[in-house]
């Protein structure tokens, strides 16, 4: 945040009413839509400290550098953070808050895949961050329900100790690949694995219009053999179980520091396919203040710089680079990428998701 940034979001809390107080001591954060509505980001803050919890799901700690995040937010505000079942796919985030609905235990906030979160904006709560003008609207809805908050490009993971160089993903088809790989997750519940059938379908005469091939591509892995139904997790990577990877490149480049035969690349034969994940408070959060400081820490410069220390791409990156308060070195040490990237749209994600619930299944098991 540059200098004058924060000079004026310290005026602005100045000026501001004192944090209301609900009927149970708490402040009122639960309507809040801008930190400005509880008194400012200090009385947000106080009010957070106060509820002294924040519940997360699915966020495993090697995911975009998630692990250091959770740390850093504890750290500089003393909240303790549950992060339940880390490996949880996207719709798993939306089953656990329906189920735990009225107790302690919900989610309170939610990072999701494009079609999982755009099925569900009924379960989020308006909130506009402060850095809320960094971002452009393509990448958040009008009314603050969502922001997109980091991205990347879908790639191939490979142990090159165990299977040959891949250049595209025609070559995945080969004898060599026998039952070596992996999808990271369900296409029809997971971000990842959708935009990951996204890429076969680019690649194979499909586009974001026609996700059809991308399903075909699957089903002619699956007939040769090659396919391996094992969600991949760090384990099964560095085990030997997954030896090829379907999965965001910043997801696969975190595995290249522990296992040193490991390779990362977009495959050429068509456009890359890039994609944003969806960030949003629950309207039923337990902890509502601490739902919204977490979206503070999240969109301010040391949250995106952490996120891009994880090899993923912030949504401010743009404006971060202007105000020069991005992390240069790791910027600059992403990957670069061929090709006009692909970002399906809301319409595209949402004719795509009906496809693959009704032939996903059917083709692939």
């Amino acid at each position: 945040m540059s200098v004058a940034a924060a000079l004026t979001l310290t005026a602005l809390a100045a000026c501001s009413p004192p944090a209301k107080e609900s009927s149970s001591g708490g402040s009122d954060a639960a309507k809040a839509t801008s930190a400005q509505d509880v008194g400012g980001m200090s009385a947000l803050e106080k009010a957070a400290k106060k509820e002294g919890t924040l519940n997360v799901i699915a966020l495993p700690p090697d995911w975009a550098n998630y692990g250091n995040i959770i740390k850093a937010f504890q750290d500089k505000y003393g909240i303790k953070v549950n992060s339940a079942q880390p490996d949880a796919a996207s719709q798993e985030e939306i089953d656990a808050a329906n189920q735990l609905k009225g107790t302690s235990r919900a989610p309170d906030v939610f990072d999701l895949s494009q079609s999982v979160a755009l099925a569900n904006t009924d379960l989020f709560a308006p909130y506009k961050v402060a850095t809320w003008n960094d971002i452009t609207s393509d990448f958040k809805d009008a009314n603050g329900k969502w922001t997109n908050d980091y991205g990347g490009f879908m790639s191939v993971g490979y142990d090159s100790s165990k299977v040959p160089d891949v250049k595209t993903l025609s070559d995945l088809t080969g004898p060599q690949f026998k039952g070596k790989v992996a999808l990271n997750g369900n296409p029809t519940e997971a971000g990842a694995a959708f935009s990951g059938v996204m890429m076969a379908a680019v690649a194979n005469g499909g586009s974001a219009d026609n996700i059809g091939p991308g399903v075909d591509y699957f089903g002619k892995l699956k007939d040769k053999g090659n396919f391996l139904p094992v969600d991949p997790t760090p384990a099964t990577i560095e085990s030997g179980q997954t030896p090829v990877v379907i999965d965001w490149d910043y997801l696969n480049a975190a595995e290249t520091a522990k296992l040193p035969s490991w390779k990362v690349v977009v495959p050429s034969g068509g456009d890359p396919v890039a994609g944003y994940y969806y960030q949003a408070v629950s309207k039923d959060a337990p902890h509502p203040a601490a739902a919204r400081l977490w979206e503070e820490f999240l969109y301010s410069d040391e949250g995106q710089n952490l996120w891009l220390a994880g090899g993923a791409r912030p949504v401010r990156a743009d404006a971060m680079v202007k105000a020069g308060s991005i992390d240069k070195a790791k910027y600059d040490s992403l990957p670069t990428v061929a090709g006009k990237p692909v970002i399906p749209t809301t319409e595209q994600t949402a004719k795509a998701a009906d496809y693959l619930s009704k032939n996903w299944a059917k083709v692939v098991g």
